[in-house]
């Protein structure tokens, strides 16, 4: 398969928001190396302090304004910027209670990870993590 149109994209609903997956080995087979997920974080959430111990990660703003972090590093994405997660960096990723839209986000990962094509570590009750925002 080399192409994947948007009705092919299966939908899972998080409870901050959505995550579309676009490619991973479990619908594009020949998709070995790199997982590719399209993201809708709504007003208020987050996707809070994580891990990929195996995964870069580069996630790159579509839409929206969000609240991204890196290790214990904050910045303000706007639309059209991106940030390189390296191999198990800790990072979340959180859109303001005020904001307009949803942010959407196109998430790429590498190397795939099973056939989900995703592993991800939840360190939000850990600290510095658990209490970095506040």
């Amino acid at each position: 398969m080399c192409f994947v149109c948007v009705d092919d994209v299966e939908w899972e609903e998080l409870d901050w928001g959505d995550l579309g997956w676009v490619v991973r080995p479990a619908n594009v087979p020949e998709g070995s190396r790199l997982c590719v997920l399209d993201v809708k974080i709504d007003p208020g959430k987050g996707h809070d302090f994580h891990t990929h111990p195996n995964q870069e990660e580069v996630i790159f703003l579509r839409s929206g304004s969000v609240e991204q972090w890196v290790k214990e590093e904050r910045k303000q994405l706007n639309a059209g910027d991106l940030a390189f997660i390296p191999k198990g960096a800790v990072h979340a990723t959180f859109v303001a209670a005020d904001a307009s839209e949803p942010a959407r986000i196109l998430v790429v990962l590498g190397p795939s990870h099973g056939t989900a094509g995703y592993e991800a570590v939840d360190v939000s009750t850990e600290e510095p993590w658990a209490s970095l925002r506040s």
